[in-house]
């Protein structure tokens, strides 16, 4: 049989390195699919012996784009292997900091990686599908995209001092009060900001609008669904309840967070170093579920903050109509928590303790381990430690968005190349659909497997035979 293979080495516009391969059958049908992560993961491994209170610094060395997610959900286990609730403003300060985070990602997710294919169009010119072809062709929307993401950099700069990698979240607190100048200054962002969101959602959903005929048909099957909610099973993005929901959004579970290991499995796979999580209950696979914004939009029951309540009925509406798991409807789910993002922060800032000088409670290590959950713009992130009576690091586990998510988008890379890859002919853009279900995820790949890698782009048609039938690149 004359079989052919498909390689997409590395996926573009997405953080970090991996690739596609699409098998063909001998009369040019999709066989199979997979998204292979081919970095190495090795944080797990060399924090062994590190103090406890060195892990919020080391893990956020992990990603570039989310390294305040990692130091929150280090720093929070740490205060449970502290065993002590840290102060109030702390906590505030660290959900303002968590705020920044979502703004400044989100913001960059849309108008950086996701908008050259939604404005653009999927089989436009490769060269001139990307920001700068995004801003050539809406200028002031990018523009103003750019601004959203510095404001979101701003606040974290603000409270920590610099945009990437910040000192600010440590066992038992942050490391530095929240001054009433730079509280007020911030304030002032916010008019722009909103404007800017609400031209997000409306440049995204007049898109969706007009091509619902392929929102129907892109990766859109039946999931779980999982993400943290707040005791009355509201969005909470930085702490909570687990909550797991099935596809039409009924409760499977809700349980602590801390005890994850009781009810999520990690299956493997030999063609990829990322592991597969999965509801124990369901076994694998039939107990994957899906996280980040539209596992979190279909777990919770609501919103708390107002204009963002009003978009999740507005969203819900359009997904009831079969439209629940199509993973176009994550870009959707994303400006809906952009929107709540910028709500809470404004909450937060507006709050009279937010300037209060009770950052930090200092105490010895009295449990042997602890664990550590926040909603990370891509999903629930676990830390989880174990140290020695000195305080010294056992063992750590990590399980991060794109982990949880590894199932599911690999269902949505075969769903699309089926659909759009017909007869053995392979097009740039059919290509470019098949990454673009992976960027539907946002993964973030460093996060996942923490390794380098090559950023070329070659697509290569292999025959059977080892012999080279066609070749793209960029």
């Amino acid at each position: 049989m004359d079989q052919r293979k498909i390689t997409i080495n590395p996926v573009s516009r997405v953080e970090g390195h991996g690739k596609v391969t699409i098998h063909l059958d001998d009369q040019g049908q999709v066989a199979d699919a997979r998204f292979h992560v081919v970095q190495f993961r090795g944080f797990e491994a060399f924090c062994r012996h590190r103090p406890y209170e060195e892990m919020p610094i080391i893990t956020q060395r992990i990603c570039g784009i989310c390294p305040v997610s990692h130091q929150l959900a280090s720093a929070k286990a740490c205060d449970a292997i502290l065993g002590q609730e840290i102060p109030q403003t702390a906590r505030l300060l660290r959900e303002l900091l968590h705020m920044g985070q979502y703004i400044q990602s989100h913001a960059l997710h849309f108008f950086y990686l996701a908008s050259p294919d939604l404005l653009l169009g999927w089989d436009s010119d490769p060269a001139k599908r990307n920001v700068v072809g995004v801003m050539a062709a809406f200028p002031e929307a990018a523009a103003k995209g750019i601004r959203l993401r510095k404001f979101g950099q701003e606040i974290i700069k603000t409270l920590a001092g610099k945009k990437i990698h910040p000192a600010y979240a440590m066992p038992g607190g942050v490391s530095d009060s929240l001054a009433e100048r730079d509280r007020d200054r911030l304030l002032t962002g916010f008019k722009e900001a909103y404007e800017t969101a609400r031209l997000a959602l409306g440049l995204l959903t007049g898109w969706l609008n007009k091509n619902l005929d392929e929102v129907k048909v892109y990766a859109n099957f039946e999931s779980n669904y999982a993400g943290l909610v707040d005791k009355n099973g509201y969005l909470n993005l930085y702490d909570g309840q687990f909550r797991l929901v099935d596809a039409q959004r009924r409760k499977l579970d809700e349980f602590s967070p801390t005890n994850y290991l009781d009810f999520i499995g990690e299956h493997v796979e030999p063609w990829s170093y990322l592991k597969f999580p999965f509801y124990k209950p369901a076994g694998f696979p039939d107990g994957f579920y899906r996280v980040g914004p539209l596992g979190r939009l279909n777990a919770a029951t609501g919103i708390t903050t107002p204009q963002a309540a009003a978009e999740l009925r507005t969203f819900r509406e359009l997904a009831d109509t079969g439209l629940t798991g199509s993973s176009l409807m994550y870009h959707y789910a994303r400006l809906v928590e952009l929107i709540y993002a910028l709500e809470r922060a404004e909450e937060l800032l507006r709050d009279e303790r937010i300037c209060h000088d009770d950052i930090r409670i200092t105490a010895n290590p009295s449990r042997r381990e602890g664990v550590g959950v926040v909603e990370a713009p891509r999903g629930t992130l676990i830390h989880h430690y174990w140290v020695d009576r000195n305080g010294a690091i056992e063992k750590a586990n990590l399980i991060v968005a794109t982990g949880h998510n590894n199932v599911a988008m690999n269902r949505a890379v075969e769903a699309v190349a089926k659909h759009y890859i017909r007869d053995g002919v392979v097009k740039e853009g059919m290509l470019n659909r098949v990454e673009g279900a992976i960027r539907c995820y946002d993964p973030c790949l460093s996060c996942s497997t923490h390794a380098l890698g090559q950023m070329d782009l070659i697509v290569q048609v292999i025959t059977h035979s080892g012999e080279l039938w066609h070749e793209l690149r960029r």
